[in-house]
């Protein structure tokens, strides 16, 4: 085994641990929710806080492991400050005691994956250029952990009901600790009198504001997969094996394209796949809210992940690379998790959580089919920004 290999091997199980408890955490707690006795609108407000967590906890945890390099270090204390936290979920202490123990959960672990993929950047890099095969067998292991969780899950849940989330819970953020624990002890050289490079130039650009504006919308349209999906589901009859086995199928044609992906990148520019991507989300996002009870049409929409979520995920990595180098590169992930991912799932829980109880369920899937239109219009601008500088276009 290679050098290269060896020291990519705890970050890919950091990476299958993590989404092996996201694999049945994200996909089963409003389920959960749901069996506590909660409203709709409850239940997205609840579920958004791991959204609302990242509108600052991410960038807090990349501005601190950029000035200190302890990025492992924090990696650890995250995760067991998140497992100790979880263990109130035991406790029936109502709504607001909910609230409290997720929220501080969620401010533990929303920054886990942005710090790691820092952290392992110049691992996942051949002469300082981002290497999108290497990156994309460390992360194919966080779509196996996923796959992995959200079957079982699925089918111990419709087993054995919902009661045990919280033993899921405590037991998958402990695989999380000790696969922190298994990382290389690593800092990075911090220079006292160096300072810190400012990221607001980078953000000047045109370019990277319709960047992270085509990442909002595209993930607020996928906001309404995590959140509502399961809920949707069982709302139009579906067992919760069913709802596994359709959340597997996202997950088989990630590993896939994680896989092989070294193979289909370079066939556009990455300004191109962004395009390509949000135009595949409204196809996806319109199978969904008109074709969920034909079980095929709900095949194929979930088999768009493919390119919905593996492909547009690597592409941005592959742009934040670039964007946000070196030193800033802690807080380019960050931004990315908080723009991308924090503002999009609190706007979807909130929003969302208003309408499936004024419209119904099918109505939060056709605002994201609109969302993911503007998200296609955004990579446009990207794309059209990207043609001066001599980029490979369509």
């Amino acid at each position: 085994m290679s050098t290269a290999r060896r020291q990519l091997l705890p970050f890919a199980a950091l990476s299958a641990s993590y989404f092996a408890h996201i694999g049945f955490f994200n996909p089963y707690l409003p389920l959960w929710l749901k069996d506590q006795g909660l409203g709709l609108l409850a239940i997205s407000l609840l579920t958004s806080l791991q959204s609302a967590t990242r509108l600052f906890a991410p960038y807090g945890w990349g501005w601190l492991s950029d000035h200190t390099g302890e990025r492992v270090k924090l990696l650890r204390y995250g995760a067991t400050a998140a497992v100790v936290i979880s263990c109130g979920l035991w406790i029936d202490g109502g709504i607001a005691w909910l609230a409290i123990v997720l929220a501080l959960m969620f401010l533990h672990t929303s920054a886990m994956m942005p710090m790691s993929e820092a952290a392992m950047a110049h691992l996942v890099s051949r002469g300082g250029i981002f290497d999108a095969g290497r990156y994309g067998r460390v992360r194919l292991w966080g779509s196996l952990g996923f796959l992995l969780t959200v079957f079982a899950a699925g089918a111990w849940f419709e087993h054995f009901g919902m009661g045990h989330f919280p033993a899921w819970t405590v037991l998958s953020l402990l695989a999380v600790v000790a696969s922190t624990w298994w990382l290389p002890d690593l800092r990075e050289q911090v220079q006292a009198h160096e300072r810190p490079q400012p990221v607001w130039p980078v953000l000047r650009r045109a370019a990277v504001r319709w960047f992270f504006a085509s990442l909002f919308f595209h993930v607020l349209a996928h906001m309404a997969i995590y959140i509502f999906f399961s809920l949707y589901l069982d709302s139009l009859g579906y067992s919760k094996s069913a709802i596994g086995l359709l959340w597997s199928v996202s997950v088989v044609v990630e590993v896939a394209f994680f896989f092989s992906q070294s193979r289909w990148l370079p066939w556009l520019s990455p300004a191109a796949w962004l395009v390509l991507c949000g135009a595949v989300m409204v196809l996806r996002m319109s199978l969904t809210s008109l074709g969920a009870q034909v079980l095929g049409l709900l095949v194929l929409a979930q088999a768009l992940h493919a390119l919905t979520f593996a492909a547009h995920h690597s592409t941005c990595i592959t742009m934040l690379s670039e964007y946000f180098p070196g030193r800033l590169r802690g807080r380019g992930q960050a931004l990315y998790t908080v723009l991308a991912y924090g503002f999009p799932g609190v706007v979807c829980g909130l929003v969302g959580g208003a309408l499936s109880e004024r419209f119904g369920l099918p109505s939060v899937f056709w605002l994201s089919m609109l969302s993911s239109l503007l998200a296609t219009a955004c990579a446009w601008r990207v794309l059209q920004q990207a043609r001066p500088g001599g980029q490979r276009v369509l």
